[in-house]
């Protein structure tokens, strides 16, 4: 925890998919190590470090409610990007007005989150500039900045974000308190083997979910 970060994360909507879901998206109850780790990429990503999650904190009630949306059916492959990425032009959008394309998909979400996430990045490659990493990210996370807009499991649902620091931090709402068993939650992918999803058995005290380290995690 050298080089560990503090971030305070919220939105009006989440949805952290569960991939047992084949169709629908069910949400699971709180955010996944994978979506915390991709909402501080959002903010800095160099691809000589890697995020590490340690513990997330859930701050508002667990509410969940379902609606109905358009979505596309099919999906572009990774085959066709990688394509069009070697041949530099090429076709890779889905027209979503197309009847055939589109279609009705039930959802169950998470309504008004908040989030603390605690973490620290390990050096992957190049010189053990840790601080210099740590300094970029705090000044980016300070003043709002980020490479693309942090979401909360969808892409259409923004997050917002603020950097914790010092000992003023938001309070974990009282009906969390106490002890909860989330069932088993997706870690992360595991990239390096076949992007193999890894789990592991999440508990809430008092609205922390400690994260185990990734080498320990469940195929």
């Amino acid at each position: 925890m050298a080089f560990g970060v503090r971030i305070h994360c919220w939105g009006e909507w989440a949805c952290f998919s569960r991939p047992e879901m084949k169709v629908e998206r069910v949400s699971y109850d709180a955010m996944t190590p994978s979506a915390a780790r991709g909402v501080l990429e959002a903010i800095y990503w160099k691809p000589e470090i890697r995020w590490v999650i340690d513990r997330i904190t859930v701050l508002k009630p667990i509410r969940f409610t379902s609606l109905r949306r358009n979505e596309v059916k099919d999906k572009i492959s990774e085959a066709t990007a990688r394509r069009v990425m070697n041949a530099g032009s090429g076709e890779l959008g889905m027209d979503a007005s197309d009847s055939e394309v589109r279609q009705q998909r039930a959802a169950l979400l998470l309504r008004d989150v908040g989030y603390i996430i605690e973490a620290h990045f390990e050096i992957e490659s190049g010189p053990e500039n840790a601080a210099k990493h740590l300094d970029q990210f705090n000044r980016r996370a300070r003043r709002g900045a980020c490479f693309t807009r942090p979401y909360l499991g969808c892409r259409e649902f923004a997050a917002y974000f603020e950097l914790l620091e010092g000992d003023d931090v938001p309070v974990v709402n009282e009906a969390l308190l106490g002890e909860r068993d989330l069932g088993w939650m997706l870690h992360d992918i595991d990239f390096a083997h076949g992007k193999e999803a890894k789990f592991f058995r999440a508990t809430m005290r008092d609205g922390v979910i400690h994260v185990p380290p990734f080498a320990g995690a469940i195929a």
